[in-house]
């Protein structure tokens, strides 16, 4: 039998789905001022927090949540740009590392601070203290139950 979502429910469902789209589209625009999607940034971001800026492209890929075709359509742009270079790893000939450039680094460095400024413009400063903690619980359970059910095999 079918349980039904009741109006609270319907409601933060609904306010989910309507307002997840518009809010990473502003934060997009914003990145677009820098040449940037939100795609790309993410790149950069986790090359810039990982030993030597770089990191195994299947990891990288596993981050993203692409696959590796998704993710060689990802960095492309990037390669063609100088932000982004593949090597091969020198501990392991198999392997191919996507390692950030100088350039790269260069962009990351100037464009965060304005991503921070939109990610407080468009979120984080509409709302209190316990309105983020409750934001971050919530995603938190989500992520969890998500991960569990991907570690199983279950991606349903």
């Amino acid at each position: 039998m079918t349980r039904w979502l009741d109006d609270e429910e319907m409601t933060a469902w609904r306010s989910l789905i309507e307002t997840g789209a518009d809010l990473f589209r502003a934060l997009e625009l914003d990145l677009a001022e820098h040449g940037l999607t939100q795609g790309d940034y993410q790149v950069l971001v986790y090359l810039s927090e990982s030993d030597g800026d770089r990191l195994r492209m299947t990891d990288l890929a596993c981050r993203l949540q692409l696959t590796p075709s998704g993710l060689t359509r990802r960095l492309d742009r990037l390669i063609a740009s100088g932000l982004v270079e593949r090597m091969r790893s020198e501990d392991d000939g198999r392997v191919m590392l996507a390692v950030m450039t100088p350039s790269g680094r260069q962009l990351l460095e100037r464009t965060a601070p304005h991503h921070v400024e939109s990610v407080r413009r468009h979120m984080i400063d509409l709302l209190d203290r316990e309105e983020l903690r409750a934001i971050g619980s919530s995603f938190g359970k989500i992520r969890q139950h998500l991960d569990d059910r991907a570690g199983n095999g279950d991606l349903r």
